[in-house]
Formats: C-alpha cells, sequence, structure tokens
C-alpha cells in the first residue's frame, strides 16, 4: 500500500476507467437480459445489473465533481457490452453466467490494484473497497449457476478476460 497522494492525472486516469468499465458492464447485463428476459436466471442479473447501475451513477458524479473527462470511447464500451451480452446470453444462461465470472475476475484484480495505489484515508478507497466485494459477490454467483460448465468455458473466460484487459488499457488511454 502506498502512503503518497496520486497525481490529479492518475486519479482522473482511474476515475475515467472506473466509469468505463461500469458502462460497459451495465451494458453487457442489459444486453444478456434482453435474450434471458424470461429465463430463471433473470431476476439475478436484474440484481446484478442494479448493483452495476449504482456504481456507474457513483463514478459520474465522481467524474463531474471532480471534472474528469469520460472515455471517448463510451459508444463503444455500450456497443461491445450490449453485443457481448447478448452473445454469451444467447448461447444460454451458463454461459452468460461465463461472461459475468470472466470480466470479474479482471475487474477484481483492477480494483485491487487501484485500491493498492491509494492512500489509506482516501474515500475512493472506501468505496473500491466496497465495490470490488459487489464484483465478488457477482463472480460467486455466476460460479453458482454453473458458469464454469458454460461449452467451451476456458477458451470463452481467456477471450473475454483479454477482452476486458484491453478495454481497461484503451480507456486509460482515450
Amino acid at each position: 500500500m502506498t502512503s503518497k497522494p496520486l497525481f490529479p492525472e492518475e486519479r482522473a486516469q482511474m476515475l475515467r476507467v472506473n466509469l468505463a468499465g461500469e458502462y460497459g458492464a451495465r451494458s453487457i447485463y442489459q444486453g444478456q437480459l434482453r435474450v434471458l428476459k424470461h429465463h430463471d436466471c433473470a431476476p439475478v442479473l436484474q440484481e446484478m445489473l442494479d448493483q452495476e447501475s449504482v456504481h456507474l451513477r457513483f463514478f459520474e458524479q465522481a467524474c463531474v465533481q471532480e471534472r474528469v473527462r469520460p472515455s471517448a470511447l463510451s459508444p463503444l464500451w455500450y456497443g461491445a457490452g450490449q453485443v457481448l451480452g447478448m452473445f454469451t446470453a444467447a448461447l444460454g444462461p451458463k454461459t452468460a453466467m461465463a461472461c459475468t465470472m470472466a470480466v470479474e475476475t479482471v475487474i477484481d484484480q483492477h480494483y485491487q490494484e487501484q485500491i493498492q495505489a491509494l492512500p489509506l484515508n482516501d474515500p475512493l478507497r472506501e468505496t473500491l473497497v466496497q465495490f470490488q466485494a459487489e464484483e465478488r459477490e457477482h463472480h460467486d454467483t455466476a460460479s453458482a449457476h454453473h458458469g464454469q460448465d458454460a461449452p467451451g468455458y476456458p477458451l470463452l473466460s481467456a477471450l473475454i478476460q483479454t477482452g476486458s484487459r484491453l478495454a481497461i488499457a484503451l480507456a486509460k488511454r482515450v
């Protein structure tokens, strides 16, 4: 853990990336619910969507308050999230849950890096700890719904995790 304050541009980048990530996460769940709205797993997906929407609102407000511009690729995050959500849901609820497991694995690691970079007394740190716990719950919920049993899980997970890491890298720059 660090005790030095972040440079303003580091903090801005952190907020911008998290805003983009939550925007994408919300879009994934929206896409999944479009396909699985009448399936037994719909309430679970809706609950995760609701939590991601809370996270998104927090980062929207933080970016406005701290005058941080959003990622210029926001339309891409929306479209990519919708496509990924609908595609994985079309392959079935286990594949939709596999998507959640893959994305949340990367987000857990991403939030952990940010938590370690923030000073202990930074209120953003506390929020990230809370959000990280909720993202881990999403992963565990998806696992309890047999996401790991989706056809081609290792390959699907690796592809989605790589895409998630690429999205983070792009959001840091654009």
